[in-house]
């Protein structure tokens, strides 16, 4: 893809911090026409600078009383068993999101359950039960927030 411009770059701003605004409203706040708009966010997407969209659930609206991130270490380590884990895990209601990581583990896991002996069993069933995997650390997330504000990677 060619290099992003100023209104690339307003463009992803503004979806990055609401990703449900209409296309109307985007380009008056760009100041652009709404034919304009709608090409170049289709090119946005279609070039795989923006990926998705996404909403914001508020997880114990909806019974997820408690959200854990599980620390994770396999062993062996392949790429076959890391894309297997990947694979498994996110077929399960549980799972919010999962991070291959370089470090001393190997995923993070963000996990939504309804209450303590569901977290307990999930781990137990869904994680420590897999021949791989060696260590499990889970600790629980008080809050989660997320920015609203895009990476700036200026070209100096």
């Amino acid at each position: 893809m060619k290099k992003l411009d100023d209104i690339d770059l307003r463009i992803l701003t503004i979806l990055y911090n609401d990703a449900d605004i209409n296309n109307k409203e985007l380009a008056a706040k760009i100041g652009i026409a709404p034919s304009t708009c709608l090409e170049r966010v289709k090119r946005l997407k279609s070039s795989g600078v923006i990926k998705n969209a996404f909403i914001d659930v508020n997880f114990k609206n909806i019974g997820g009383n408690i959200e854990a991130i599980a620390a994770i270490r396999l062993q062996p380590y392949s790429e076959e068993i890391v894309n297997q884990l990947r694979d498994d895990l996110l077929k399960l209601p549980e799972i919010v999101s999962l991070y291959h990581m370089g470090g001393s583990y190997d995923y993070f896991i963000h996990m939504s359950v309804k209450d303590s002996e569901h977290l307990r069993q999930f781990v137990f069933n869904a994680i420590t039960s897999r021949d791989e995997v060696t260590t499990v650390e889970t600790s629980l997330i008080f809050e989660h927030s997320r920015s609203g504000v895009l990476p700036q990677f200026d070209e100096e």
